[in-house]
């Protein structure tokens, strides 16, 4: 909260901590490697001109494994080579651990799902309009892990604001910024 060109300056001696709860949230992570062969319109031109194109990329695509929450899921990247063994002994007395309830063919779905809609997003760069679209999945390890994240309620000048922070790295996923007039 120290720094940020769109919060109040004096926000880091002003606010006020109210709550902080410590969740490990459920995650899948699906290494997965997507080829999307496209043919599209391109209309910004006269005569419109229609393309043919590929897109490819290998991600390590991550789920939330919980069906309803407004977590920043595409904001936040888990480095699979930190990851380590689950142990119980290790987790702090006060955190909360929370369950799956997304199976793993259902993260692999929600996973195909949204990176036919990112490549989507990617081919309109390049068309206007898309006549035909085939993406070809490949996948290399679907990995279920929990992750720390720190849920922080904090007010300033009478008024509640929430922070989503990782609970590793300490970097604030989401925030919400109290208004501030230039």
């Amino acid at each position: 909260m120290t720094s940020g060109f769109l919060k109040p300056p004096n926000l880091n001696q002003k606010s006020k901590f109210l709550e902080s709860d410590l969740i490990y949230l459920p995650f899948w992570v699906v290494s997965i490697l997507s080829k999307t062969v496209y043919k599209g319109i391109f209309e910004r031109i006269s005569p419109p001109v229609v393309k043919e194109g590929e897109i490819q990329k290998e991600y390590n695509w991550l789920v939330l494994a919980r069906e309803t929450t407004d977590f920043p899921t595409r904001e936040y990247n888990i480095p699979i080579e930190g990851k380590i063994p689950y142990d119980f002994r290790k987790i702090e007395k006060f955190a909360m651990i929370i369950n799956s309830e997304v199976s793993r063919e259902e993260a692999i779905s929600i996973a195909k799902q949204d990176i036919e809609t990112h490549h989507r997003y990617l081919m309109l760069q390049n068309v206007d309009r898309i006549i035909e679209m085939k993406t070809i999945h490949t996948i290399s390890q679907v990995i279920y892990l929990h992750t720390p994240i720190w849920f922080v309620k904090y007010e300033f000048k009478n008024k509640t604001f929430n922070l989503i922070i990782d609970g590793v790295t300490g970097t604030i996923l989401k925030g919400d910024i109290p208004e501030y007039k230039f």
